[in-house]
C-alpha cells in the first residue's frame, strides 16, 4: 500500500512540475515559446514522459487556466470575508482582482486571451471558471435593493464591473498604462461610480 502511494505522489509531483515549467518558461519567453519539448528539457525528463500526463499542450494550458481560476477565486474569498458591507465587499474584491492579474500576468493572459488566443470553449468546460463571477453576483446582489434581482440584472452589473476592470489590467499587460498612482486612482474611482449606481437601484 505504501508503495502505491508513493508512486501516486510522485506522478502529482511530476505532474506539478510539468505545470511549473511550463509557467517558467512562459514568465522568460513568453507563450509563444511553450512546447512539450522544452517543458521536457526543463525538467530533464524526456518528451514521451510528458505526453503520459498531459496529451497535449492545449490540455497544459487548460490545467493552468483552472489553476489561475482558483487562485483568483480563493483571492476573493479571503477578502470578501474581511469585510460586512457589500459596497466593501466589492471594492476590496476588485482590487483583490487587479492585484492577482499584476502578480500573475502570465495566467491572466491565459485565462482571458490577452496578447494571446484564448481556448474559450474549453475554458467554458471549466467549473472553475465560474468562481469569480459567484464571489461577485452574491456580493451585487446584496448590494442591490431589490428583493429577487433577476439574473440578468445582475449580469449587467458584474459585466459592468469586469469590462472597467479587465480594460484597465490588459492596457497595462500591453504596457500602455500610466504610473501605479494613476492606475490605481482611475480603479477606485470607477469601482465606486458603480457601486453608487448599483445603490440606487
Amino acid at each position: 500500500m505504501a508503495s502505491k502511494e508513493r508512486i501516486q505522489r510522485l506522478k502529482e509531483e511530476t505532474r506539478i512540475n510539468i505545470l511549473d515549467a511550463s509557467l517558467q518558461i512562459v514568465k522568460e519567453e513568453g507563450w509563444q515559446a511553450l512546447s512539450m519539448r522544452k517543458i521536457a528539457d526543463v525538467i530533464e525528463y524526456t518528451a514521451p514522459i510528458i505526453y503520459e500526463y498531459f496529451a497535449n499542450k492545449e490540455a497544459i494550458l487548460l490545467e493552468l487556466t483552472r489553476k489561475g481560476y482558483l487562485i483568483l477565486t480563493r483571492d476573493l474569498q479571503e477578502v470578501r470575508a474581511k469585510h460586512e458591507l457589500p459596497a466593501k465587499q466589492l471594492e476590496a474584491m476588485w482590487l483583490a482582482y487587479w492585484d492577482f492579474a499584476m502578480e500573475n500576468k502570465e495566467l491572466y493572459q491565459l485565462m482571458f486571451g490577452v496578447e494571446m488566443n484564448c481556448c474559450c470553449d474549453m475554458v467554458a468546460t471549466l467549473e472553475e471558471s465560474e468562481g469569480p463571477y459567484n464571489e461577485f453576483s452574491q456580493a451585487i446582489i446584496e448590494l442591490m435593493h431589490i428583493e429577487h434581482p433577476t439574473k440578468d440584472m445582475v449580469c449587467l452589473k458584474y459585466y459592468t464591473f469586469w469590462s472597467v476592470v479587465h480594460g484597465l489590467i490588459s492596457i497595462n499587460i500591453l504596457r500602455r498604462g500610466y504610473s501605479d498612482e494613476m492606475n490605481q486612482q482611475v480603479l477606485k474611482d470607477a469601482i465606486g461610480t458603480i457601486i453608487k449606481s448599483i445603490e440606487r437601484v
